[in-house]
């Protein structure tokens, strides 16, 4: 099977240069998030000699407290990529006092990317999704960018909102493994749909989850589908085919 992890941070790993060779090497279409913008120079380095592991331009909303002036050069680098992420709002306990400053940096970064035209966000929208959808909607013209909703928490609803604004959603096994879960995924439109590990954040097994598990999401997604796991693999490279066309 032909395999797409869509979000996984490769340079939090201790080996990095070698992770990213081995997706090459599989064949496993890799998008390599980044934390900051500073981390861009080395990601894109290594990608930039592959043909399956790109990298996304990011400045998380978990560090946007301590951070934040880094959008300055998010926005110059912004033209060197097509892919952009680890980026959106997090309200959880830990993060909400930054809030304000969250919403002012992710609202530059839509409009520079509206502006840019042509780029596909990774989205993190932890206890936030409408409040994402709707800066979305406010800054982002319709056909200016790509959206894929990183491990999507938000409600049913949410999710629909974010499907006809023609949002994409990356899978983990993670998200499959509850009742909830597996019902919000079976929810989503199936041309929607691709995969991720997120990794080294989630597990497989006792070892941080690499691109190479992501075949075991194919597995999960598919049996949450009723479809085979062949049939769930193909329709996730269709996905990223026109995601990325």
């Amino acid at each position: 099977m032909r395999l797409v992890d869509f979000h996984c941070h490769l340079d939090l790993y201790p080996d990095f240069e070698a992770l990213v060779a081995e997706s090459d090497r599989f064949g496993i279409f890799t998008l390599a998030v980044t934390t900051t913008p500073k981390a861009w120079a080395r990601n894109n380095k290594l990608a930039s000699s592959t043909k399956f592991v790109r990298a996304a331009l990011g400045l998380h909303p978990q560090l946007v407290a301590e951070r934040w002036r880094e959008i300055e050069l998010w926005e110059r680098l912004l033209d060197e990529t097509r892919y952009v992420g680890e980026v959106g709002l997090d309200a959880g306990p830990r993060y909400y006092a930054s809030m304000d400053r969250q919403i002012e940096v992710f609202r530059r970064i839509l409009r520079a990317c509206a502006k840019s035209g042509g780029k596909i966000l990774s989205i993190h929208s932890v206890r936030s999704a409408p409040k994402v959808l709707d800066l979305i909607e406010d800054e982002v013209p319709e056909g200016r960018a790509k959206f894929v909703f990183h491990w999507f928490t938000g409600s049913i609803a949410d999710a629909r909102r974010a499907a006809d604004l023609g949002c994409y959603f990356s899978i983990n096994g993670q998200m499959l493994s509850t009742d909830r879960g597996r019902t919000l995924v079976a929810s989503l439109p199936i041309d929607r749909l691709l995969t991720e590990t997120d990794g080294p954040f989630t597990s497989q097994g006792a070892d941080p989850a690499r691109p190479r598990d992501v075949g075991q999401t194919v597995k999960q997604l598919a049996t949450a589908r009723g479809m085979s796991t062949e049939d769930g693999a193909t329709a996730v490279l269709r996905n990223l085919k026109v995601l990325t066309a």
